[in-house]
């Protein structure tokens, strides 16, 4: 089945920058001898979607803040069919260092970096498996199954739920997680809360078919909401507004869990969001750049995986929960974050990436 193509976005507005045809340079740069040029391709979402592809944005220009020869520029890409042509004329325009994001553009870019096989790219979320293809993925399972196990202690009803965008390795990544955290939840403290949404075995779920259309995603949640859930956790982009908004709309009837960047920094419904399962995108794209530009090989293996251990993902705060969640249940989140580091606790989806 041929996927559309799409990204987790934060589904505001883009704006004029966002959509532009040609590469917008950073004109901050330092001075000095040859400048290192790392040049970013985005998803669809473009530069401004308050999520995944500003994520890998920051990282860059974190990156040029480290180190000023640093020049960073990027493209934004329309639809799939702008992938190979926005990577080509990195290439052509010699380009150090060509980062591109997102699991979906991962046929783009091994067909590119074969071609090209001097040229060193960057991929967020995906791993080709070229020798010049630097992947950073995360293992973004641990961190929501704290988020499972923190919604099972949380609800009031006796179900929580996720949903996705669509059927693929980085969203249903979470959606494991969440799930084995709540069954935790209810091994640990003989409970029967139960997850909606999805069933990790037979790997089938509800689905919002869009990561921009909050409308999808505020439907799938409404439906939820009506078989009682009180917790939901979409790992939708943009569509995931949807429900974020509609929570908050509710009065405290139901709350969220975002992903990705912490929805209190990102979105505009903060007092709906108890928490984000944060993937450290900027971290692991700024040390990237700044040791490419310092001239170490980025070895295609193993590459970078984020983990709990080593902050790669993470539980964002608490925020407007603070007060709202237990100290017993802080603590007992904070164990399973040292339990899944020293592997006490092994979490394990289908969907990880490989070591």
């Amino acid at each position: 089945m041929r996927i559309a193509s799409v990204v987790a976005v934060g589904g505001l507005a883009l704006t004029a920058a966002a959509c532009g045809e040609a590469p917008k340079d950073d004109n901050n740069a330092g001075s000095g001898g040859k400048k290192f040029s790392a040049c970013m391709v985005t998803d669809v979402g473009g530069i401004d979607d308050k999520s995944f592809n500003a994520s890998a944005w920051q990282g860059l220009k974190d990156a040029k803040a480290a180190n000023d020869n640093i020049d960073i520029k990027f493209v934004a890409s329309k639809a799939e069919a702008d992938y190979e042509p926005n990577l080509t004329q990195y290439v052509n325009q010699k380009c150090d260092f060509i980062l591109a994001v997102g699991g979906l553009m991962a046929n783009a870019t091994k067909k590119i970096a074969a071609a090209n096989p001097k040229q060193e790219f960057g991929i967020v979320d995906a791993n080709p498996g070229l020798d010049n293809i630097y992947p950073m993925q995360f293992d973004t399972a641990q961190a929501a199954f704290q988020a499972g196990y923190l919604a099972a202690g949380m609800t009031k009803s006796g179900k929580v739920a996720t949903y996705g965008a669509l059927p693929i390795p980085p969203v249903t990544i979470f959606m494991d997680g969440f799930v084995d955290g709540v069954a935790y939840f209810n091994t640990t403290k003989k409970k029967n809360v139960q997850a909606l949404g999805w069933n990790k075995e037979t790997q089938k779920g509800s689905f919002s078919n869009d990561f921009a259309k909050q409308d999808e995603g505020k439907k799938v949640s409404d439906a939820l909401v009506a078989q009682g859930a009180d917790i939901i956790m979409p790992v939708a982009g943009g569509s995931g507004l949807g429900t974020t908004a509609a929570a908050k709309a509710s009065g405290g009837k139901y709350s969220t869990i975002w992903v990705d960047v912490d929805g209190c920094q990102s979105t505009p419904d903060c007092s709906a969001i108890i928490t984000t399962v944060v993937k450290n995108i900027p971290g692991a794209v700024k040390e990237a750049v700044v040791k490419a530009a310092a001239g170490d090989k980025l070895p295609a293996k193993p590459g970078f995986v984020g983990t709990l251990a080593n902050n790669g993902v993470s539980l964002a705060p608490y925020h407007d929960f603070d007060s709202k969640v237990p100290a017993e249940l802080k603590a007992e989140i904070d164990k399973i974050k040292a339990d899944i580091a020293a592997g006490t606790i092994t979490v394990t989806s289908k969907a990880q990436p490989t070591k």
